[in-house]
């Protein structure tokens, strides 16, 4: 067997892994959604919490998930590599260390600085003092789950270098347990109910940091200060970590300004965005976080041993499975919408004006899933290399395109223009990472990889609207929670049997490889 076939496999193997975890991790997080809808709807405080939390949130992608473990896992992989164990392990307590001073020092001023924060970024509540104070203490609450979540994310590093894959990404579903238990166990005991989120987020950052602890101590690991800030192992993480810090922050620039003419929209703009990204997120979680989750320490493997032609060969499973699983997906939520958001969400306090408002927003959320998708799996190879910069290039282009589409799309599409810009965005962001890829010695064929796009693209189209065609036969219920959950599965299962054949004849074979992969899997 050749090599790359067998690394093809592994790919496959890794990657169905996390994205079982991670589909359980996802699923608890709409039963949250689903919670946190019931009892609250699309109101002031939903929009309260949900731009509270928007802060800590955004940190957490720019110091935890994003660029700390983006810099941190290619150097300690780089040291397992070359067998010095010992040294990975210290450049670990380096960097545990570095975390719980500088982000425990963020978060105080976060604290303290919450006012400040929540009258730039979300003006528009001025004009509700009520609304304006209760954001103000959610953040305060919320903003001890950014230091939990970065310490969270170096271990998560830690594991995946080992190959450790499936504790990692179930530990998010730890944080969304915590959630849900706090609202259902405090909504009504508490004298303003919203807080029984804040507390659950705090319960599901412990949750998610602890859970993954004893896979950790069985590698070896035991946790020492070590404020040896000159390491050189340190002093490169730190020097890829600036460029992805100042591109991430870029990005999440888009996101604060949304949040911020949110604020002048109709209530509830920030919800239905909100809930509508949460299911745009689904498969964005489940399968192209999954896909550069395991990527990017094979990335960073192949790299160390300078092989560029494996790299090549990497990059273009990871981004062809990549295709083929979310193309599918995000013409699925699309043309499903409405259907989708109704049996979701429409309960309790979530009314049909909630759910039209959110699967107008979940319809311009699902083309960006191409973008925002492709990114996550494009971007490990370039922070593999070594190079953090010219994606914090592509990031600025992209702030940039973001800011200048939102007026044009607002006047279009209301609330939804934001939902719209920001897809946008992500798909020149991805176009600009492919485009300049091949200019880092990794020899990939950018005309195969919008062939294989265009391909699934025409394949999934066709199969999803032919699917929405089908009736639900008559010894099924057309009306109720049991009239849409039979809608959705017939219209998924056609869909995705119409997708099949036509990858057949449109000779798609990274499907039927992924098929081969998922049988050896679960055999």
């Amino acid at each position: 067997m050749s090599t790359g076939v067998s690394n093809k496999k592994s790919l496959i193997r890794s990657v169905t892994t996390v994205s079982g975890a991670t589909a359980f991790s996802r699923v608890l997080g709409l039963v949250r959604e689903q919670v946190m809808a019931y009892y609250f709807g699309a109101s002031l405080a939903t929009d309260a919490f949900v731009t509270a939390f928007r802060i800590p949130n955004l940190l957490r992608d720019m110091f935890a998930e994003g660029a700390l473990s983006s810099a941190f896992v290619p150097v300690f992989k780089e040291k397992l590599v070359q067998d010095r164990k010992e040294e990975a392990f210290s450049l670990a307590n380096i960097t545990i260390s570095a975390v719980l001073v500088i982000v425990g020092l963020l978060v105080l001023l976060g604290i303290i600085a919450a006012p400040i924060i929540i009258y730039l970024t979300a003006n528009g509540f001025t004009a509700d003092p009520l609304k304006f104070a209760m954001t103000v203490s959610l953040t305060r609450i919320m903003f001890v789950y950014l230091l939990l979540v970065s310490l969270s994310a170096v271990v998560m590093g830690m594991l995946n270098s080992f190959g450790r894959f499936a504790i990692p990404a179930l530990a998010p579903a730890m944080f969304n347990v915590g959630m849900i238990i706090s609202v259902w166990g405090l909504h009504s005991v508490l004298d303003v109910p919203v807080y029984a989120l804040a507390i659950g987020v705090l319960i599901g950052g412990v949750g998610q940091l602890v859970v993954q602890l004893p896979a950790l101590f069985k590698l070896g690991f035991r946790f020492r200060f070590n404020f040896d800030f000159l390491n050189e192992g340190f002093k490169r993480i730190v020097r890829l970590f600036g460029p992805m810090v100042v591109g991430l922050s870029a990005s999440r620039i888009n996101i604060v300004i949304s949040t911020l003419l949110a604020s002048f929209l109709i209530e509830g703009t920030i919800s239905y965005l909100n809930y509508s990204y949460r299911l745009m997120h689904f498969p964005l979680g489940v399968f192209a976080v999954a896909l550069g989750t395991v990527s990017l320490p094979k990335a960073s493997e192949l790299a160390a041993k300078g092989d560029m032609k494996e790299m090549a060969n990497s990059f273009n499973q990871a981004i062809s499975l990549n295709l083929v699983l979310i193309l599918p997906s995000a013409a699925f939520l699309a043309i499903f919408a409405r259907d989708i958001v109704s049996l979701i969400y429409q309960y309790g306090s979530f009314s049909d004006t909630d759910s039209s408002r959110t699967a107008l927003a979940l319809l311009h959320y699902s083309y960006g899933l191409i973008g925002f998708a492709a990114v996550r799996v494009t971007a490990p190879f370039y922070y593999a290399m070594g190079d953090s910069t010219q994606p914090t290039r592509f990031s600025l282009i992209t702030v940039g395109a973001n800011l200048l589409l939102y007026y044009p799309a607002i006047m279009m599409l209301d609330f939804a223009g934001l939902a719209a810009a920001t897809s946008i965005a992500g798909l020149i962001n991805f176009g600009l990472l492919l485009y300049f890829l091949p200019g880092k010695g990794i020899p990939v064929s950018r005309n195969h990889i919008l062939l294989i796009a265009l391909r699934i693209a025409v394949a999934a189209a066709i199969a999803f609207l032919m699917a929405a065609m089908i009736p639900v036969p008559s010894f099924l219920p057309d009306s109720g929670i049991s009239g849409g959950i039979s809608r959705l599965i017939i219209s998924a299962l056609s869909g995705a049997l119409l997708f099949f054949l036509l990858c057949y004849i449109f000779r798609v074979k990274e499907l039927s490889f992924l098929y081969k992969g998922f049988l050896k899997r679960v055999r």
